[in-house]
């Protein structure tokens, strides 16, 4: 079992600030209304700690990290 974490968005709470890609460019991209797109939802050890950041910056609590197990 391996353990990993997954970003996700509530798009009905965001906002579009676009704080969350000023701080996990690495995942996300903003369209062209500013709203967040996360191009890879699986968060690495390399970027958890800069993915806590996001969220709990996050002005709105749109943005979340979840705790995932996969089975291999």
């Amino acid at each position: 079992m391996t353990r990993t974490h997954r970003l996700g968005i509530d798009r009905i709470a965001c906002d579009g600030r676009g704080l969350c890609a000023e701080l996990l460019p690495e995942l996300i991209d903003l369209d062209e209304w500013g709203y967040p797109i996360i191009r890879d939802t699986t968060v690495g050890d390399g970027l958890l700690t800069n993915a806590r950041r996001a969220v709990a910056a996050c002005p709105v609590l749109a943005l979340r990290l979840d705790r995932s197990t996969d089975r291999q």
